[in-house]
């Protein structure tokens, strides 16, 4: 049932939407395969997922809402402080347990957040930028079913951080004693804040004239600038940009996008379908392979 991890993903878009239009990937070598799964996602999201999240939000309001994410981000910490020491950066892993620990006692079990009023940031990180801090490539863009976006470097992370590291998975696998799986409420309810979180983000994907080719580019670009800890050096960015590729015209890609845009509104207001469409997605940066010691 990680299919809801897609609606963290969601979330990151409004971020990344404000960046500066891109040459479109053309990495993706399993991109007809990762198309079929990402429809069935999709299928499944719109059916089971999603109206699990609505509901959800309905019984809540966002203080409630607010406090549980804050639970269930503080609990996961361990799963950055491993992972921290993993990539020989004990600074950060103490850091990150203080945060723990703070949020812990005085933030009542984790359901407040005293420790980001304290000057302790939140750091994000885990086994698959492990490996990209050693300098293991990314591998393929990749799709998986009821868990979505991936790479052939990141797919990683779900088995290692699930089985040493996360509490939460830990919690579950030890409890035998249920007859009916209660054990993984938690883990479950954790999976419906996170795609309930996502539904106000969800128009920017509705207005991507290629969703599959905006939410793979944000992937990829989000967990680039996680790799370099939200500041990736100016090659980089350029590299995503495609500005040190000869004959890129970001200028066009724009005005293409544009006209989709103003063709999708005519759309809108008319219901008959555009003429035309742009031939190549703008709508989202590429990320390049990412180095070793980042």
């Amino acid at each position: 049932m990680q299919t809801f991890r897609r609606a963290a993903l969601v979330a990151a878009v409004i971020a990344l939407a404000g960046c500066a239009i891109a040459k479109p990937r053309t990495d993706d070598p399993l991109e007809k395969y990762n198309r079929k799964v990402y429809a069935f996602n999709n299928a499944v999201d719109k059916v089971a997922i999603r109206p699990v999240a609505v509901g959800y939000r309905k019984i809540t309001n966002p203080p409630v809402r607010r406090s549980i994410s804050d639970f269930f981000t503080n609990i996961r910490m361990p799963i950055t402080v491993a992972n921290d020491l993993l990539q020989a950066r004990p600074k950060k892993a103490l850091s990150a347990s203080a945060r723990f620990l703070v949020n812990i006692t005085l933030g009542l079990g984790g359901f407040f957040d005293p420790a980001s009023r304290m000057g302790l940031p939140l750091d994000d990180t885990d086994f698959g930028i492990t490996l990209a801090r050693w300098g293991v490539p990314d591998g393929p863009y990749l799709v998986l079913p009821l868990i979505g976006p991936t790479t052939g470097r990141d797919v990683w992370h779900l088995p290692v951080d699930s089985y040493f590291f996360d509490p939460m998975s830990i919690y579950s696998r030890n409890q035998g004693r249920f007859d009916h799986g209660q054990q993984y409420l938690p883990s479950m309810l954790y999976l419906v804040t996170l795609r309930a979180r996502a539904i106000d983000a969800e128009g920017f994907l509705e207005s991507a004239y290629d969703p599959y080719v905006f939410l793979r580019d944000a992937y990829l670009q989000q967990r680039t600038y996680k790799l370099y800890d939200g500041n990736p050096p100016a090659s980089v960015i350029d590299q995503m940009q495609g500005l040190n590729e000869q004959g890129f015209d970001p200028d066009e890609l724009l005005k293409q996008q544009q006209s989709w845009e103003k063709k999708q509104k005519e759309k809108d207001a008319t219901g008959a379908a555009p003429t035309t469409q742009p031939a190549a997605p703008a709508s989202s940066s590429s990320a390049p392979g990412t180095p070793s010691g980042a």
